[in-house]
């Protein structure tokens, strides 16, 4: 993939996830990686005028190769992942509400649906407050990705990661999905999660 194909993509899924509401405002970013090369949402561009030619190709060290606005806010945090987990080649960072409550409240979002298996490795887990732009961040998140493909930042929002844009993608979805059944189910009473034994199944172990 070219990088002006990859600035293509990123485009694309930033403003997908802006019309499902996984952002709001110029809030959240995204990336992806070729291994030499992250490009990345600028910061604070509107969902609904940006274009290809407005993300921004650079290096993990913070070198910009091309674009016209400076990188998302977030881009250490982008590049601390990709340091630390060579099998993620894409990021989406959001601030979905009812994700980002549960993070808020300093909670997991609890297996309690069968796609979180397959789709996120089980719960949602808690990465621990962090300065936000900072490396720190990503390094926190590091340490709840090692079985999960999606955790919550405390007090800030919600980070997934995949091979592709797409699965990334798909994962946040599934974090808010999650997130927002989770809350109506608490209104009804207790939550019944699903047990190790049956996760360990649809794990195939």
């Amino acid at each position: 993939m070219t990088i002006e194909e990859m600035k293509q993509e990123v485009c694309d899924y930033a403003k997908q996830s802006y019309s499902e509401k996984l952002f709001a405002g110029t809030s959240g970013n995204l990336s992806l990686f070729n291994g030499d090369t992250m490009v990345i949402t600028p910061t604070s561009v509107a969902y609904e005028t940006i274009t290809a030619s407005d993300m921004v190709a650079m290096k993990l060290d913070g070198t910009v190769l091309n674009g016209k606005y400076q990188p998302s806010s977030e881009w250490r945090m982008h590049a601390a992942i990709y340091e630390a987990k060579p099998d993620v080649r894409a990021i989406i960072h959001t601030h979905s509400p009812y994700a980002t409550a549960f993070a808020v409240n300093h909670k997991n979002i609890p297996t309690i649906l069968i796609e979180m298996v397959p789709f996120l490795g089980g719960d949602v887990p808690l990465a621990e407050f962090a300065v936000p732009g900072t490396k720190e961040v990503g390094l926190e998140a590091v340490k709840v990705l090692t079985e999960r493909t999606g955790c919550l930042l405390a007090n800030h929002g919600v980070l997934t990661v995949g091979d592709t844009l797409a699965r990334a993608h798909i994962r946040a979805v599934y974090v808010e999905d999650a997130a927002k059944i989770c809350s109506i189910a608490m209104g009804h009473g207790d939550i019944v999660t699903i047990s190790e034994e049956h996760i360990s199944a649809m794990r195939g172990k």
